[in-house]
């Protein structure tokens, strides 16, 4: 792939609480070695971890609930506002659960939901995490995923065509324009969107959270057995970290450096 090959961003997404909804942005800022802005700043602990908030360190997804364990989360709408904290729960469009995760008795509150509502899925009490500016990703470092639409497409072919919604690979930046599976090739260089430049660090294994369809919660594809039985692997996207910062948004080209001559 060269730099005249550009790909053009489509979707931007934050996920606030590990495993819940996704949030739709316009535009979002990025900072150097930062996720996107409140990406997984909070996680439900699923029984206890040993995570001191006052010194955050990172835990495998296996400590939290997720989806690809616990496929109902994906039956929840959620809602994260940034100015008041609050978390809110719809559930068939009813609220359920409301609270502001800064507060202990707003925590309590949403606690409480888990706790009375996802008992099969509990190995102990539901505990809402946050820890400063730690971000519960999959990965130790602090990265802003990528998926490659064409990538996507690749896969509902593979599965004889049926339709593979883009929000199972739960990605902050989907992007078009890069032949399928070309983004897997840039591991090391470096993508340009207007001022920001990201590199590329690794790529992305994919686990049992892509079989679960994001709409009606339903696991019922094998994602990453397809991807390995056609493949020889299961990776399916691609982690940047933020190299200079600047601002993104939906629409905005993304040019792959060509590397600087030394």
């Amino acid at each position: 792939m060269t730099a005249s090959q550009s790909a053009e961003i489509t979707g931007l997404y934050r996920y606030p609480i590990k495993g819940l909804t996704p949030e739709s942005l316009p535009r979002v800022p990025l900072r150097i070695g930062q996720t996107l802005p409140a990406d997984r700043r909070y996680a439900i602990e699923n029984g206890p971890s040993g995570f001191d908030p006052e010194a955050p360190e990172w835990k495998p997804k296996i400590q939290f609930l997720m989806l690809a364990r616990h496929e109902r989360l994906a039956s929840l709408d959620s809602r994260y506002e940034d100015a008041t904290h609050r978390l809110t729960i719809r559930k068939d469009g009813q609220i359920v659960a409301s609270g502001d995760l800064e507060t202990a008795a707003g925590r309590a509150a949403i606690e409480s939901y888990f706790t009375e509502n996802f008992q099969p899925e509990l190995k102990g009490p539901p505990k809402i995490l946050s820890g400063r500016d730690h971000s519960f990703s999959d990965v130790a470092r602090k990265v802003v995923s990528i998926i490659n639409f064409d990538s996507v497409r690749a896969i509902e072919t593979m599965l004889g065509g049926t339709a593979v919604h883009p929000l199972r690979f739960r990605a902050n930046l989907y992007v078009k324009g890069w032949p399928a599976w070309s983004e897997l090739d840039l591991v090391g260089q470096m993508l340009a969107i207007g001022q920001a430049r990201l590199k590329v660090v690794k790529r992305i294994v994919r686990c049992p959270a892509t079989n679960v369809d994001p709409v009606t919660a339903a696991r019922d594809l094998e994602i990453p057995p397809t991807l390995s039985r056609h493949l020889g692997h299961m990776d399916c996207g691609i982690y940047a970290e933020v190299i200079e910062g600047g601002e993104i948004g939906v629409g905005d080209a993304v040019a792959v450096e060509e590397p600087k001559l030394v």
